[in-house]
């Protein structure tokens, strides 16, 4: 009677997870970004990943570490392996009935693009599921499979299967009472500037453009670790934001918001929709999609000044 050898003893899937993800990134910190955990952590890990191999998979040096050679050439192997393992559980999750459309997001696009859309979704789409992740990045369709991702993206990173929900744009706006006090851009100078932390240079870019970058220090201001806090502090009238008109023409509409200046920068990027390519993904995924593509009002829709009031 045939014995069937036993499988070879593996080690900890975190250990070597961390590995992975330390040895492709070239960094423990952005290994541990990826993952998300603290760098020692990931350290913690591979620790215990060569204490079980028994001998090292990196060099440490004065300035980092690198990886030796042995752990360069398995990389490639467990690289794929991972995303072998990804693949099948997403394979598994399309295979059941009713499985939930999920979509990764950037966090502001999340909250004041994304949710108010999703109850006419649901309304559009009897019995939908959905699942929504904010992520600072487009997450790696090969380690973090979604059926949708909502980011903004130019024309030099967009996937083939994607659409854009048209060019964005960027201008100063404010409560109707503090409009009141711009006439002109070099009104700005005794206004507070608000500004959101990742688009900290927006203030500067638009200044440029509209001609008020010599008069109006661009960093004076608070600044709000999430876009949504800004727009709060400008809706209560606590200074003038810079707004991406992607996600303020709503309240552009409903006069909660006044764009007291008609200079509207294009960024060069688009708010864009990724389809997952995938056989795996969710059947509904494109029609989904569209109908999303849809309730994107252009900023020709939105009604701005006539002409530009310069300093």
């Amino acid at each position: 009677m045939p014995v069937k050898p036993p499988r070879p003893r593996l080690p900890s899937l975190n250990a070597l997870r961390a590995f992975e993800a330390a040895a492709r990134c070239e960094s423990f910190v952005k290994a541990a970004e990826e993952l998300g955990v603290t760098a020692g952590a990931v350290t913690q890990q591979i620790r215990q990943l060569e204490a079980w191999l028994g001998f090292p998979l990196f060099r440490r040096l004065a300035q980092g570490v690198e990886l030796t050679e042995g752990a360069r050439s398995a990389l490639p192997k467990l690289t794929r392996g991972f995303d072998t393992l990804g693949q099948a559980i997403q394979d598994l999750r399309a295979g059941h009935e009713g499985s939930a459309l999920t979509i990764a997001a950037l966090p502001c696009i999340a909250q004041l693009w994304l949710s108010p859309r999703l109850a006419a979704l649901q309304a559009a789409f009897p019995g939908l599921q959905i699942s929504v992740s904010a992520m600072e990045q487009p997450p790696d369709p090969r380690r973090e499979p979604h059926d949708l991702a909502l980011f903004y993206l130019g024309p030099e990173t967009l996937p083939v299967d994607a659409l854009t929900l048209g060019p964005d744009v960027i201008l100063p706006v404010c409560a109707p009472a503090l409009a009141r006090a711009l006439t002109s851009v070099g009104d700005l100078a005794r206004a507070t500037l608000l500004h959101d932390a990742v688009w900290r240079e927006d203030w500067r870019r638009w200044l440029a453009f509209a001609g008020g970058i010599g008069t109006i220090d661009p960093t004076r201001g608070p600044s709000f670790s999430l876009y949504s806090l800004a727009l709060d502090a400008a809706l209560s009238g606590s200074g003038v934001l810079m707004g991406r008109m992607s996600l303020i023409a709503p309240h552009l509409r409903d006069g909660r918001l006044i764009a007291p200046f008609a200079d509207a920068m294009p960024t060069g990027d688009a708010l864009t929709l990724v389809l997952n390519s995938q056989a795996s993904a969710h059947a509904s995924r494109r029609e989904i999609a569209h109908s999303l593509l849809e309730t994107q009002a252009q900023p020709a829709q939105i009604a701005l000044p006539q002409s530009p009031a310069r300093i």
